[in-house]
């Protein structure tokens, strides 16, 4: 595998969904897709404003259905009214490989801190119900203490063959990736008692989760972050790659530079939330990305499988 193949395949891309609005802080972005066996995809997206604080301009979870993977039509709408939180940020849409259905996690602002948030599982993504969202997991005490966990965010949630595995952003001034491992998806532990990998080289100021791609043996660990002497390293996030033999060790194959970072001009360079997926033969990456105008899309790169796995 060349690392430069992947940025060279990845430069070509297909917009998948745009923001509501063309304006500035307004972005159609954390994208998680799941795909069914016979073929059909669907999509978890997070829409968001650019009026709210920050932290709360996250108004709805868009579920999408495609034929295809690319044209992608949305069945459901879950807003942060009938949830009765603040605002949303990354969802997580996986299916139950025991009993079949779609179950849903994200996360929200909640008295406390930032937790990771689970709706009722369905048949259909159609049928979510926004009110039905519960807490799932949230930091525990420390208040008192001077470095802390201050809440979990942003969820990668994925079934390992025998275990429900969770990465999320623990946020503690700075951003970390944190491992829970969970039986039946509901009642989280942590897998290891530390951050995984390393707040360092070009991602010294966030490090934080994106994308777990099993291969033929090990894992491909998509994460992304940011550096401090970044412009706004809270959200000019790029993306890098490690790999994990049994998702306790990682080894950062881009220590040095990030690999993806938007190819339009502009502001920012963000490449993140990105969700990667084996079809057949090729690999499909959905990422959030920056556009010119300080808004972010929904973008498809798809990848020649052997480069990947």
């Amino acid at each position: 595998m060349k690392l430069t193949d992947i940025v060279d395949q990845l430069s070509h891309y297909e917009v998948i969904l745009e923001p509501d609005k063309d304006t500035p802080e307004w972005w159609a972005g954390a994208p998680s897709v799941v795909r069914t066996a016979d073929g059909t995809f669907y999509m978890a997206a997070r829409m968001r404003e650019g009026n709210s604080p920050r932290g709360r301009r996250g108004y709805e979870v868009r579920i999408l259905k495609s034929v295809d993977g690319r044209r992608f039509e949305p069945i459901n709408r879950l807003t942060r009214e009938e949830a009765g939180v603040p605002g949303f940020e990354r969802p997580s849409l996986v299916i139950d490989p025991q009993s079949g259905k779609f179950r849903l996690y994200g996360c929200a602002g909640l008295e406390g801190g930032w937790a990771i948030l689970k709706w009722d599982d369905v048949d259909d993504p159609a049928q979510f119900d926004a009110a039905t969202a519960q807490p799932v997991l949230r930091a525990q005490g420390g208040e008192g203490a001077f470095a802390h966990v201050a809440g979990h965010k942003d969820p990668v949630v994925f079934w390992d063959g025998s275990l429900w595995r969770l990465f999320t952003i623990g946020y503690d001034r700075v951003e970390r990736i944190h491992h829970f491992i969970s039986e039946d998806g509901l009642t989280w532990q942590y897998a290891q008692p530390y951050p995984v990998m390393q707040n360092t080289g070009w991602h010294n100021f966030y490090t934080r989760p994106a994308s777990v791609v099993p291969l033929a043996v090990g894992y491909l660990f998509v994460y992304e972050g940011s550096d401090i002497h970044w412009r706004d390293p809270s959200y000019n996030i790029a993306t890098g790659l490690a790999y994990t033999l049994d998702l306790e060790h990682f080894v950062d194959l881009t220590p040095d530079a990030p690999l993806l970072q938007s190819t339009t001009p502009g502001d920012y360079h963000t490449w993140r939330y990105s969700h990667w997926m084996t079809v057949g033969d090729q690999v499909y990456a959905y990422f959030e990305a920056a556009r010119p105008n300080n808004t972010n899309e929904i973008r498809l790169g798809i990848l020649d499988g052997s480069y990947v796995c």
